[in-house]
């Protein structure tokens, strides 16, 4: 996980440069701290799912920009718990499978969620919608205060532009896929 801490810092660091930013106003931007923002930049700090967020929206720019590889005509992807980005104490893991793609606007996670679980995500940039393929488990997905269930097999597209909370009702683990589709990007 150290190796993909360094990554991110350093995709922070290039972004800040390419726009002239300094922490500071970067800080104000994402609202994450400046200490914060220097720990993730030098390898110090592995962000949570929830600052990667604060900081992909405050700079506009999707949240695998710092999650991505060199470009193939192919990609092979799989669970890397290298890559993993935890949140909830380390019970929500999601996993990068295809970082951001300029082409087609879209990036690709697998996520669990382990028994109980509730992860509360911050309103994306308007237009943003996403698209979950339930794996393993249920899921309770509240889109703006309306539940959605799902069980396996099931998938439900949504507009990520409000706020959503996905919750794990059960207490056994619960595997989605997630597509996030960028529309104008």
């Amino acid at each position: 996980m150290e190796a993909f801490s360094l990554k991110i810092g350093e995709q922070l660091r290039e972004i800040r440069a390419a726009r002239n930013l300094t922490l500071e106003e970067t800080a104000r931007l994402t609202g994450v701290s400046k200490p914060m923002l220097g720990q993730i930049e030098r390898g110090q700090s592995s962000p949570t799912i929830n600052t990667l967020w604060k900081i992909a929206t405050g700079l506009k720019i999707p949240l695998s920009f710092f999650c991505r590889e060199e470009q193939t005509e192919y990609t092979v992807a799989a669970i890397d718990p290298q890559k993993q980005i935890t949140e909830e104490g380390g019970r929500m893991r999601a996993y990068p499978l295809f970082p951001y793609d300029p082409i087609r606007s879209i990036e690709a996670f697998c996520i669990e969620f382990d028994g109980g679980v509730e992860h509360r995500s911050e309103p994306h940039a308007p237009g943003v919608e996403e698209y979950l393929f339930l794996v393993e488990g249920t899921l309770e997905l509240s889109l703006s205060s309306c539940p959605v269930f799902l069980s396996e097999r099931q998938s439900v597209r949504f507009r990520a532009d409000v706020p959503h909370v996905y919750k794990n009702p059960s207490d056994r683990r619960c595997t989605v896929y997630n597509i996030i589709f960028y529309s104008g990007a």
